[in-house]
Order: structure tokens, then sequence, then C-alpha cells
């Protein structure tokens, strides 16, 4: 029997040739892979019945690595849909993944779930976990994959759509079967705790025309107290959700006339123009102009720029003089425009055109989410045409202009590099220069980085910036998108040293992302309680009854003066409500003003995190919100 080397870690074996990663972990012993959910070898990832063909670096994945926990919550998913088999006869099994946090099956079934059901749906499923089934992987012909899959039409239609010559992979668990790629766990046992979460409506495939379908959610781990972790968490961010604090602070709402389109309030315009404010400074000291490129622009632009076969489903429509127009789903074409409105010189490069502009996209209604998914959204977007010598260095100041605005806030992050889809426009041989290119940069930078396989844009590579929130959540805001066909395809030239004409190399990238977005993710990081520099309302004024109120007035007269954003509450309502407003509104600060504090012409100082603070004076009360305002204290 031949054999093969492989490294695990610092460790070598030499095993036969077609080992499974499960038959390795038996070879190499058990405490190696007690908590294995799938392998890597040579940075293919596969679940444990992968056979080892070849020499090759091996990692055991655990539930700590991304494929290990997928491999984990996608075989969770296989033993919800088993237990609503066992429970619900006849009911049709559409598709089961893994999703960001857990699995979900959607499922087609007379019987309406409802939360009532979960605690039942839990129970069959932890019997299934307790008889440890073995997950067997076997292959089918379509023709008897189709006979196989008879009674269940989702399963049916989804073989109908491979190709003839396909075998078709199914995954046994004791009486259950179902039609599936894996990756998936050896058995069931390893499952030691879950919790169904959820039940909503999804249309079978995501569209619309099609049946609606009831989909469940669950989560699952391989240690109890995760779980209890986890629900903790939850709870958490149900009390931070941005929608609910959004509604409560007055900040921003969207309502049914316009699902997807948000509304912001007073409140809510004043930290959003803070942002913009910030935004604007920076990219100013970084040597960028600021543009601002129309809503609506031309069927030819669109086809032009590649989004007419690339994006069209998500886009919107419009005829104007009998021409067709689209409304712009991203701000690039226009900034091609603005670019080729003149003649460059080399001298003239790089050329930086940020702008913050509001962009379209048709999201279907199931996927909208607050400030977090929407249909219209504002993108602090940049273009940057630059000669292929300045690329590198272009990435790296973009990279720190990030890292610079993310410190502001005190986001962690991490970063990812995608890589060419399979929808893409362009030679092979120009995305694998512009692959090498960001990952070059990445290096130099210092960054730690994994590589996300065929999720970059239709155009080019990019690096994406995921922020950690302040529970341990991530998020997608920042991207930088290396670009060689836009130039191309708008026939974008400058002027060399040489006297001929080149071809710029082009730059697409946001720092926030979307300023909805951001807004959401900060309102829900620092639970709605901003810092001061970001508060909506820095401090408002208490007069303990009416005979205050002229003092009162005084002090906002001043503070008002001095550029802050305050509130004078003159109710005729007792003191202690009206600090538990403040509280509730998260106001940083509240000034509390009385006989004592009239006579000595202070204040009597309360914060939001650190309650009364004493008697101080107006103007030491001034300065230091000054320098927290300066300093962009958090």
């Amino acid at each position: 029997m031949e054999k093969i080397k492989l490294m695990l870690g610092d460790r070598q074996v030499e095993v036969e040739k077609g080992m499974s990663g499960a038959e390795l972990i038996k070879v190499v012993g058990e405490g190696e892979g007690r908590d294995a959910c799938a392998i890597r070898a040579d940075g293919e990832d596969g679940d444990l019945r992968m056979p080892l063909s070849n020499d090759a670096a091996i990692k055991i994945l655990t539930f700590d690595d991304e494929y290990g926990k997928q491999a984990f919550w996608h075989t969770s998913s296989h033993i919800m849909a088993q237990a609503l088999s066992r429970l619900y006869p006849g009911i049709q099994l559409a598709i089961g993944p893994a999703i960001e946090i857990g699995f979900y099956y959607d499922v087609d079934s007379e019987h309406v779930f409802t939360p009532e059901d979960f605690g039942e749906i839990e129970s069959e499923m932890k019997k299934i976990v307790r008889e440890n089934l073995p997950l067997e992987r076997f292959s089918l012909p379509k023709r008897e994959a189709l006979k196989l899959m008879e009674e269940q039409e989702y399963k049916e239609e989804l073989i109908s759509m491979l190709p003839e010559e396909e075998e078709i992979t199914f995954y046994r668990q004791g009486d259950f079967l179902d039609l599936c790629a894996g990756p998936h766990l050896m058995s069931t046992g390893a499952v030691k705790a879950l919790k169904v979460t959820n039940v909503t409506g999804a249309y079978w495939r995501g569209d619309s025309d099609n049946k609606m379908l009831q989909r469940l959610y669950g989560v699952s781990f391989p240690a109890k107290e995760m779980l209890v972790a986890h629900l903790k968490m939850m709870e958490e961010a149900k009390r931070r959700d941005h929608r609910k604090l959004g509604r409560e602070l007055d900040l921003f709402d969207i309502f049914p006339e316009g699902p997807g389109f948000p509304f912001f309030f007073p409140k809510g315009m004043v930290l959003r123009n803070k942002l913009e404010e910030f935004w604007r400074k920076e990219h100013a000291k970084a040597g960028y102009d600021e543009i601002r490129t129309p809503i609506i622009l031309s069927e030819d632009l669109w086809r032009r720029s590649g989004h007419w076969d690339h994006y069209l489903n998500n886009m919107y429509f419009t005829k104007i003089d009998e021409g067709n127009y689209a409304v712009k789903p991203m701000n690039c074409s226009g900034g091609m425009l603005a670019y080729k409105r003149r003649k460059h010189s080399y001298r003239d490069l790089p050329q930086r055109m940020a702008e913050m502009g509001l962009v379209h996209r048709h999201e279907l209604s199931g996927v909208l989410h607050g400030l977090m998914r929407v249909r219209c959204f504002t993108q602090d977007d940049a273009h940057i045409f630059m000669t292929p010598e300045q690329v590198e260095g272009e990435l790296l100041d973009i990279i720190k202009l990030i890292d610079d605005f993310y410190g502001t806030f005190n986001f962690e992050y991490t970063v990812e590099l995608s890589t060419r889809p399979e929808d893409f426009m362009g030679e092979i041989e120009t995305w694998d220069i512009a692959e090498t290119t960001l990952e070059n940069a990445l290096k130099l930078a210092g960054k730690e980085y994994k590589i996300n396989p065929g999720d970059g844009a239709f155009y080019g590579p990019k690096i994406d910036f995921h922020l950690r929130d302040a529970i341990g959540r991530t998020w997608q805001c920042g991207t930088i998108q290396l670009d060689f066909q836009m130039p191309e395809r708008f026939d974008l030239t400058y002027t060399g040293s040489d006297g001929a004409e080149h071809r710029p190399v082009m730059i697409h990238r946001v720092v926030f992302g979307a300023i909805e977005r951001f807004i959401a993710i900060l309102t829900e990081h620092f639970a709605g309680a901003f810092p001061v520099w970001l508060a909506p309302v820095q401090a408002v004024i208490i007069p303990i009854s009416d005979n205050h109120h002229a003092y009162a007035n005084e002090i906002q007269a001043r503070l008002e003066k001095e550029g802050m954003r305050v509130e004078n509450d003159k109710r005729n309502e007792k003191m202690g409500y009206k600090i538990r407003e403040a509280q509730m509104q998260k106001i940083p600060y509240m000034l509390v003003v009385g006989d004592k504090e009239r006579e000595l012409k202070n204040i009597s100082l309360r914060s939001r995190e650190g309650g009364d603070l004493g008697a101080v004076s107006l103007d030491e009360f001034i300065a230091d919100i000054e320098k927290k305002i300066e300093e962009k204290a958090l």
C-alpha cells in the first residue's frame, strides 16, 4: 500500500494513501482529534471523510475554526430536519444550511410553527443526539437520486437542476437521509447543547413568485456553557437593537409606507452630520477632493460599466423623455465620468475623488433589517485614479486611513481578501495581478488576513474590513477594491512622462461602508449611549423649581454660545423624574440647578455613567467637555 507523509504542526506521520481524516485521528491518537469537526489539507477544507491522497500539511479543525463550525452547524440542521420528519410525518424539506450564527431549515408543512412548538422539537433533537447516529456519505447517479427523493418535491427540483452526468451526494443518519454536499460531523453525538431560536417565512429559492415556506432557526454548541453564554449575548443584543433604540431615542425609523427606506429625525441627523463632518475633515487632510454625482443616469452608462450584465437584478429603473435610465446602485460610474471630463497628466495623479453618494439597491423584503440592510443608503465612497507605480502606496495609505478611523471608535477588526468571483469581467491574468497586489499590500501593512475565495466584486478583488462590536459580533464595513476593468471599459487615459497615452489603475473604497449601517453598528456598540462628541444632546439642564428657570436659561445661553447641544427641562415634574428621563434618553450630562447653585453661580453635575459628581463651576464643565470633544473621547 502506497504511503504519504503528513505534517500535523511539528509532527510528521506516515500513513496509507487514501486514509480519511477520521482514520488519521485514530492513528495519531484521540487526544489530537477529540474536538475534531473537519480537516484542512494544504489549505483545502473538507469534512473528516475526505481522503488524504498526497503529502500535505494537516490541520484538524474544531468548532473554533470557521469551517469546523460550519460542519457542526450543518450537522445540527440535519438533526433538526430529522426531528421535524419524526414529529410531522409527510413534511416537505427544502434546504438547511449553516449560517453566520447557527443554522436553519426551510420546510413546507400544513402545521404552522410557533414558539410553543420549539420545546417539543428541541426534545426530539436531543433524543437524536443521544442516539449518537453516525452520518454516512454516499452518492448516486441522477436517475437513482431522483427516485430516492420522489416523495420530497423540493429535493427533486434541486436534483433536476444538476447535470445528468453528476453524481449526487447524500448523508444518512439512522432512519433519515438528506440530499447534501456536506460538510458534516462524524456523528450526531458531538452536539452537546442546542436550541430552536426562531421561525419566519421564506420564499422558496428566495423568489417571491414561489411558495412561502417556514424557516426554523437554531443554534448549537459542543458545550452547554457555550450555549448559556450565547443566549446571554443574544439577550444583550436585544437590549442594544438599533431598531428599538432608534425609536426610543427618536433618532431614526422605517415606516410601512417605505420598507427599506429609512427616515432620520433631528437627533439622528445630529449624529449623522457629526460623523460626516469627521469624515470630511479627515479626507481633506488625506488629499481627497469631494464630488457629487447624480442619482439617475442613462442605461447606456450602466451597460458600459458592466452593471447591466452583472448587477441588473439589484437595480431600479425609470423612463425619461422616452429614454431608459437607472437609479444608481453604486457611485463608481459617475466617478468615471467625473475623471473623464478632462485630460490628465501623470503629474496630476493620483486623483482622489470622495463622495457621500446616495445609492439604491433592490433588496428582497425578507432580508431587510433596520439600518443594517436597506434599499437606499449613503456610501462614503472614493474613487482613486493612479499610475501603476502608485498603486502600492495608495493601498497602504488607505489601509492606514481605515485603521485610524476605526481606532477613533476603538473598534477591533479582522481582514479578508476576497478573490475573483465566477461572474467576473476581464482577463484572468489581470485578476491574478490585482489579487497579488492586494495581498502584498496587506503583508507590507503587517495585517493578518484570511482568503475569502470567489467573493470579489465583478470588476475586481477586494479587501474587506470586519468590525467587532462591544458584544463580540462582527460587521463588514470598509472595503478596498482594485479595478483594472472599468478604466478599460470607459477608455480612461492619462499622458505619461513619455508623452504617450496610458491607462490608469482605479481603486474603489469605503471606510464607514454605508453611513446608515455604521450608525446602526455604533448605536448597538454603545447601546445608544454615544460618546459626548457624537451625542445628539450633550447635556440637559434640570432646574429644581420654577424659581430657578432664569438661572437655567443663563446656563443654556452660555453653553449654546460655546457650541454645545443642550436642552433645558423646565417641565413641571419632580427632579428625580427628570433625571430618570435624561438617563433613559442616554444624555451624557445632567446639570441640576437650585438655590445653592444660583447663589454660587455653579452647577450640580451628574454624568450618565458616574452619577453625582458634585458641584463644579460652569467654566470647569465647559473646559472638560471641550477637551473630550477635541479628543473624541469614548
